[in-house]
């Protein structure tokens, strides 16, 4: 700590301080307690210069110590980022999207981004005793925060796993972990442009249906979708009142939005959703020799869901 505190203190350090820093950090944060290497990184995550080594190290530590580092650093440039989204597991990935300013070009790999990386690495518990630091603390409070999230995505994916069949899906996937934290940032921005980005890119569909599904304002149909996709409920009420205001307002001690979330059937949803995706084909031509649309309710969901882009243009 007395290292990364001197190296705090020097406010634009010289190329000989960064090589010097660099050199000392890693035997130094090897050699030092849990506690003293949480506070390390978590002060480090304020400092606006950073060896780009320095950096990648602290990356690629478990996430209950890189945490506030992945979330908060102004160090890390966009190669960093995505690398380690690439080569980290999924708690890494979700640190990141905790980022205030994602670039165009960091965003772009998150969604393209397809694993989804079961949660197994080891947990460390923090150590007892001595005095927490405000710096340990938020560190810890992190590390509570991404154990949750972790918690909560398995018991997702076993719910999945036993209530589920893959003909339930009618050929649509589940949200990715990333897609989800993905949703849930952008809609706690109200990034509508990038909301649609990832709706259209779980649905595998084009970005104008994803943003005729947004624009029903009464928030059905994107709440249909959602439970299509198999989102947490949690979340998805979330991303409903970010958007649709009106979902917040209660009645006796219920929100509009849980009466909405709890009237779809997930399997009615599905359904839906997949007559969508073939009027969109059919109509965008994404997807040559894609299926025709067969029944009147498939050519009715098409009228309901691609109106004109005149339509379209007039709410961007």
């Amino acid at each position: 700590m007395a290292t990364v505190t001197s190296f705090e203190s020097l406010p634009h350090p010289s190329r000989s301080e960064l090589r010097q820093f660099a050199e000392l950090f890693g035997p130094l944060f090897t050699a030092s307690s849990e506690e003293a290497r949480r506070q390390a990184v978590a002060a480090l995550s304020q400092c606006a210069t950073v060896p780009s080594t320095v950096a990648f190290f602290i990356s690629g530590q478990p996430i209950a110590i890189a945490a506030p580092f992945l979330a908060s650093s102004p160090c890390l440039d966009d190669d960093t980022l995505i690398a380690v989204a690439r080569t980290q597991g999924a708690a890494h990935i979700r640190a990141i999207v905790r980022r205030e300013n994602l670039s165009p070009k960091v965003i772009d790999a998150l969604v393209s981004l397809r694993q989804d990386r079961p949660a197994t690495e080891p947990q460390e518990k923090p150590e007892a005793g001595g005095e927490p630091t405000p710096s340990a603390v938020g560190a810890q409070d992190a590390e509570r925060r991404w154990r949750e999230d972790d918690l909560r995505h398995r018991i997702k994916a076993l719910a999945s796993h036993v209530h589920r069949s893959d003909d339930d899906r009618l050929g649509l996937r589940d949200l990715s972990p990333v897609q989800e934290a993905l949703l849930v940032r952008f809609a706690r921005n109200r990034e509508g442009g990038m909301f649609a980005t990832v709706i259209a890119d779980s649905l595998s569909a084009s970005h104008w249906l994803a943003e005729r599904i947004m624009l029903d304002i009464s928030g059905q149909q994107l709440a249909t979708t959602l439970k299509a996709l198999a989102m947490d409920a949690a979340d998805g009420l979330y991303v409903l009142e970010r958007f649709y205001p009106h979902l917040g307002t209660e009645t006796n001690g219920i929100a509009r939005g849980l009466f909405l979330w709890n009237s779809l059937d997930a399997n009615d949803c599905s359904r839906r959703v997949e007559a969508w995706r073939r009027a969109d084909r059919h109509t965008t031509g994404n997807g040559e020799g894609a299926e025709p649309l067969e029944t009147a309710n498939e050519d009715a969901a098409r009228q309901a869901i691609l109106p004109s882009r005149r339509i379209l243009r007039s709410h961007g």
